[in-house]
């Protein structure tokens, strides 16, 4: 879904007009029409303005062009499950169970992969094997290869 779309389909969502939204965002109602006609997009500091205001990430507001992994554990995001700064706002780098208010949730590599082994191996994926991918892939994300 495109950008224009999808603020035109939050602001109706929260029974906004388009005034109503501008004001809120401290620009003008033109601006408002530019965005939902693609003319333009909103800047940085707008996005997150509307990222705030509507509860949705960045990434969604700009149509999901980055498919976005937790730089912790490598899991899958989606707007069910981005973690929040303490301000509410979106932290589209890590999962809300590796990063919740603010503070990373595992202190180390090897605590990360214990509880990765312990949870996610199986019949199929016996611990060992998952203890072997964890070990491999994990140091590659962002969060641990500092």
């Amino acid at each position: 879904m495109e950008t224009k779309t999808i603020i035109f389909e939050l602001r109706t969502k929260h029974g906004l007009s388009q005034d109503e939204l501008a004001e809120k965002l401290y620009v003008t109602r033109q601006a408002v029409s530019r965005w939902e006609t693609g003319e333009t997009v909103p800047n940085t500091e707008t996005l997150k303005l509307l990222s705030k205001l509507f509860d949705v990430s960045i990434n969604t507001l700009l149509g999901s062009p980055r498919k976005l992994i937790c730089q912790c554990c490598g899991m899958p995001l989606d707007e069910s499950s981005i973690s929040k700064e303490v301000d509410g706002t979106f932290n589209e780098e890590y999962c809300k169970w590796c990063y919740t208010d603010g503070a990373f949730v595992y202190n180390s590599l090897e605590q990360l992969t214990d509880f990765l082994v312990e949870h996610m191996s199986n019949e199929e994926w016996p611990p060992e094997q998952a203890r072997v991918y964890f070990e491999s892939e994990l140091p590659k994300l962002g969060h641990w290869n500092k």
